[in-house]
């Protein structure tokens, strides 16, 4: 039988680069949510810098992460440039780092030093995760190979301007609609590359029938929660 899962979206300060001061950052936003799972938005260990050095899941920058990983018993899926080069997630927890996900849908600038990756989805807990980022969220046929692979949620980290704040809910609602799964995306609150000087936070969580569960506010540094039953 599942266990209930706690999922939480957060949208941590981020500093330009600077993955040591963005993974005491993401750590704080562990330990505040107390969640089975963790998730933050695209690029969130380095900004959306598509300039940004490699992040590898030995990097011994990541180590605050795990600390607070092993402290609440979370599973943390932490933005970051990976090899490849990908616009990848990292899966962390208390044992370490592994990159669980890359992102399948590139636009052009992203598309001038990265290359695809493939739909996946990860299990906790006896629930099955689809995986996303950002652009992925805008094409139903990602979402619906996705589900292929068997998926109870579907989970993203993005970043939107300012003027999309829309965005997320009006695609968490499709997927729900598509697929009866509830969805999880956590989006950047703060500025950064790639000409988002502006971005609108409202990190949410929606249920697989559509219905807002949890809505994040505007500021950087802020998160949100809900708890799945089997």
């Amino acid at each position: 039988m599942r266990r209930e899962l706690k999922i939480a979206v957060a949208q941590p300060k981020c500093v330009a680069h600077d993955v040591v001061a963005n993974a005491v950052e993401h750590a704080q936003a562990i330990r505040e949510a107390r969640a089975r799972v963790v998730v933050f938005p695209e690029l969130s260990l380095t900004g959306y810098e598509l300039d940004a050095e490699i992040v590898t899941p030995d990097d011994d920058r990541l180590a605050p992460i795990i600390d607070a990983c092993a402290e609440t018993g979370a599973l943390a899926l932490a933005g970051a440039p990976v090899s490849g080069p990908h616009i990848g997630v990292l899966g962390v927890d208390a044992h370490g780092a592994t990159i669980v996900y890359r992102k399948v849908h590139l636009h052009g600038s992203e598309s001038h030093r990265f290359v695809p990756g493939e739909h996946a989805a990860l299990e906790v807990d006896g629930w099955r995760l689809g995986l996303a980022v950002c652009l992925d969220t805008k094409f139903p046929e990602h979402a619906a190979r996705t589900a292929e692979l068997g998926m109870d949620g579907y989970v993203a980290g993005v970043v939107n301007a300012d003027h999309e704040a829309e965005l997320a809910g009006e695609r968490a609602r499709r997927v729900a609609a598509d697929h009866g799964v509830w969805v999880a995306i956590a989006a950047f609150a703060c500025p950064t590359g790639g000409g988002f000087d502006r971005t609108c936070g409202r990190s949410g969580i929606w249920s697989a029938t559509g219905e807002l569960l949890a809505e994040a506010g505007p500021e950087p540094g802020d998160l949100v929660w809900h708890t799945f039953s089997a």
